[in-house]
């Protein structure tokens, strides 16, 4: 067997990975630049398997659904940008993506998108700090109306913002996800 020449496929191989994260972080501005959908939570917009390339939100706006109804603004089937982030900025969770519904102030009622309808219903639940509200395309609530490890899911301040979504290729994050169950 050859050694320098099994040294140098692996090198090159490496460098070509290298090549294109950084290529990927160079143009997106954020790591990871693209994410596997792991749940079902946006059907029928996006699929388990799926994955989604993003861009840091300092390299493009945000717009919420209730702005994007106005401004007939849609991405990923509805209105409004889809992102990625970490729940309450907890790196120890896994990131969420769901579509932005609307930006709340402290103190403010967290809006309902009633997919039904399409209207935004108020909660009676306050807002304890301003952010983003966010809610999956299947999802009955806002995120901000839900629990995770016994704490209730903050408005998204930017700061935990991975990336905001922008191309999506069907079904291929299948590998990526098998890794989580090996």
């Amino acid at each position: 067997m050859d050694f320098r020449a099994l040294i140098k496929d692996v090198l090159s191989t490496v460098l070509i990975v290298v090549v294109i994260v950084g290529l990927g972080i160079a143009i997106t501005g954020t790591w990871p630049f693209m994410v596997a959908v792991q749940s079902g939570s946006m059907e029928p917009h996006m699929h388990i398997g799926d994955v989604i390339i993003l861009v840091s939100p300092s390299r493009t706006s945000i717009v919420t659904w209730e702005e994007g109804k106005k401004l007939h603004y849609k991405s990923f089937g509805d209105y409004g940008d889809v992102i990625v982030y970490y729940p309450n900025g907890d790196r120890r969770f896994t990131p969420i993506i769901h579509r932005v519904i609307a930006w709340v102030n402290k103190g403010d009622r967290i809006p309902i998108l009633d997919h039904k309808t399409g209207k935004l219903i108020l909660s009676d639940v306050v807002a304890p700090c301003s952010g983003y509200i966010t809610q999956g395309d299947h999802n009955p609530i806002p995120d901000q109306l839900a629990m995770i490890d016994g704490m209730r899911i903050l408005p998204v301040r930017e700061q935990w913002i991975i990336g905001v979504a922008k191309f999506r290729i069907p079904y291929i994050g299948y590998l990526r996800l098998l890794f989580n169950y090996i």
